[in-house]
């Protein structure tokens, strides 16, 4: 088997997002043939399409694209000549195909029954997940592939560790730290979705609470809670961890393709859009 096979075999079980670089055409002398490929993860890169300045700038051009999450593909056209500092003479062009880029890069804070209910549902999305309690024992023995688990007794210090543009689920067993969850989240209001587990008195509750503190309306709004599609109705953890992953995905298919969340922008743009393949 080739290596950059086994390459993408064993990013895809870890979670791990890379880009797969093909030549696609050669023209003139060139180091690679046709066909050839090389795997590029944001530390490694396995197999090679001929080395020199061309894998160096195929390399910076493939975490880039880690790095901003793309989703497209990208062709790109290389001289092999004096610009390129390589002096074969040819030409190439390379394709560049984002693999396992996770749609949603979601931070589950609570391991109590709902969150062990639903991160194994997460887990088997297009999402990285970051599991967060201050409770190790709460924690299953065995956790799906591509989750890591955070045990931390500073949990609200957390919310800082995300990217902008990530989703964020509350649920512990605390509401007062639940409170102080949601005020982190809010304050960076960077997010794509956050949604607190609850009932609408909760809430009411927690609206006036964030209001004294300061918070603006219409950042207290993008708050989702109670959250998971409304649709789904019951109340065994399964049904709550099964609206609640459907309503992410919801939420990441509404934005499919876009840059991550701006600042302010809402939260959930439209509950049931339209599936990509319809758009397509």
């Amino acid at each position: 088997m080739n290596d950059w096979i086994s390459a993408l075999a064993e990013l895809q079980r870890r979670g791990e997002p890379c880009v797969l670089v093909t030549i696609i055409e050669e023209r003139g002398s060139t180091p690679r043939n046709a066909g050839s490929k090389m795997v590029v993860s944001a530390e490694r890169c396995y197999e090679t399409i001929g080395g020199g300045h061309l894998e160096y700038k195929a390399i910076a051009i493939a975490r880039e694209m880690l790095a901003s999450r793309s989703q497209g593909t990208r062709l790109e056209r290389f001289s092999l000549g004096a610009s390129l500092g390589q002096c074969c003479g040819g030409a190439t062009v390379l394709l560049f195909e984002p693999m396992g880029q996770p749609q949603a890069q979601i931070a589950v804070f609570g391991a109590g029954h709902v969150g062990r209910a639903l991160v194994p549902l997460l887990a088997s999305l297009p999402c990285r997940v970051r599991w967060i309690d201050s409770r190790e024992t709460e924690f299953p023995e065995v956790l799906p592939p591509g989750v890591e688990k955070v045990v931390s007794e500073e949990v609200v210090d957390e919310v800082a560790e995300m990217p902008a543009g990530s989703y964020f689920i509350v649920m512990t067993h605390n509401h007062q730290l639940d409170l102080e969850l949601t005020a982190a989240i809010l304050k960076r209001n960077d997010f794509a979705y956050y949604g607190l587990i609850g009932s609408r008195t909760k809430r009411v509750k927690f609206e006036h609470r964030l209001r004294e503190r300061g918070f603006a309306a219409d950042v207290v709004q993008r708050m989702r809670c109670p959250m998971g599609l409304p649709e789904v109705k019951g109340k065994l953890p399964m049904e709550i961890a099964i609206s609640i992953a459907g309503e992410v995905i919801a939420t990441y298919n509404a934005t499919f393709g876009q840059k991550e969340a701006k600042q302010g922008e809402s939260s959930v743009a439209r509950l049931l859009p339209d599936s990509r393949r319809a758009r397509s």
